[in-house]
């Protein structure tokens, strides 16, 4: 029986388990499509890289679409690969809501289909999801922030960059910065939180705004390093665009792990950011679609663990920072 056989699925321990049974490799060389939202961030443009390193060095033929952020055409992309008689599917959904229909004409095929960095809506849909823990990376990057304000004293301002919220990982990204702040209201106070929806222009307005309501901001957490060009260029205008160690340093932490974020760090005006683990996450992706294949029960959910890198670790982690090796590449050419 062929990939494309109808797929059935066994829920194993709650929920927590399934697998794919009525599966199998064909004969010749499979094909796995790989269809991301965009590639407009130093993160999608690398997990894309590795993500296809991965799958071609398990011996698989790889097509790739773009949606450029538009949800309809993911959508059609996923489906022309299924026509087109792929093996498997990985994709990076535009959100967790225009995703679903993709997945269930998957399921229909009989096709895995796997989801890098984002997960779906709930539903009676399957598949796997290979995710970042937001929350637990966002927390202990704020949490090393604060830590930093508690050793220098004095009263601290502080502001965060919201990302969309229609997407499950910038939930979690706020919902850590708050836990963080939790019972530190005696020194800390929050006093802008920004909506970006992952937009530079949108991230910069809304950052000048608050820097002219709240001059005194000196706190700040961006849910993603994507947005720190908008955060330089506001502080900047500000006269509030210090390296550690200056008097007027803004504390500044982010998540992600981007060759800007350790460009910043190891010039100083960064203090901490969340990495994620983007080979560890193109991996498992594959690993979960090769466990498919082979019929074999996986986690719906693989969480990335992820670590911060800050100024005083970014030595011994660069290795294991996808940013730093960005930055190297990009200081070699």
């Amino acid at each position: 029986m062929t990939l494309r056989s109808f797929l059935s699925t066994a829920v194993l321990s709650a929920g927590a388990l399934f697998m794919f049974s009525g599966c199998s490799p064909k004969s010749d060389q499979p094909t796995v499509g790989v269809c991301f939202e965009t590639l407009q961030t130093e993160y999608w443009a690398e997990s894309f890289d590795a993500l296809r390193t991965e799958l071609e060095s398990h011996g698989f033929a790889v097509i790739e679409a773009i949606s450029d952020g538009d949800a309809n055409r993911q959508l059609s992309q996923i489906k022309n690969f299924l026509v087109r008689g792929v093996d498997g599917i990985i994709v990076a959904p535009k959100d967790r809501q225009s995703i679903v229909p993709a997945i269930k004409a998957a399921n229909d095929a009989g096709v895995p289909i796997v989801c890098y960095n984002r997960p779906p809506a709930e539903g009676d849909h399957q598949t796997v999801t290979v995710v970042a823990d937001n929350f637990a990376l966002a927390r202990d990057t704020v949490a090393y922030l604060v830590e930093q304000a508690r050793q220098k004293g004095g009263k601290y301002r502080a502001a965060i960059l919201i990302g969309d919220l229609g997407d499950e990982n910038a939930v979690n990204r706020r919902e850590g910065f708050n836990a963080a702040l939790a019972g530190t209201e005696d020194f800390i106070e929050v006093v802008a939180r920004i909506p970006t929806e992952w937009n530079q222009e949108k991230a910069r307005a809304g950052l000048v705004n608050a820097l002219q309501t709240h001059p005194d901001i000196n706190f700040i957490f961006t849910s993603s390093d994507f947005l720190l060009p908008s955060i330089s260029s506001a502080l900047q205008a500000q006269n509030k665009w210090h390296p550690h160690g200056h008097a007027d340093h803004v504390l500044l932490g982010g998540l992600d792990g981007d060759a800007t974020a350790y460009q910043l760090i190891l010039e100083g005006y960064m203090d901490a950011t969340g990495v994620q683990d983007l080979y560890f996450e193109a991996e498992q992706s594959v690993q979960a679609l090769l466990k498919l294949q082979r019929e074999e029960p996986v986690e719906a959910r693989i969480l990335d663990p992820g670590f911060v890198i800050h100024r005083d670790n970014h030595e011994e982690m660069a290795g294991r920072t996808w940013g730093a090796r960005v930055f190297a590449r990009n200081q070699a050419q």
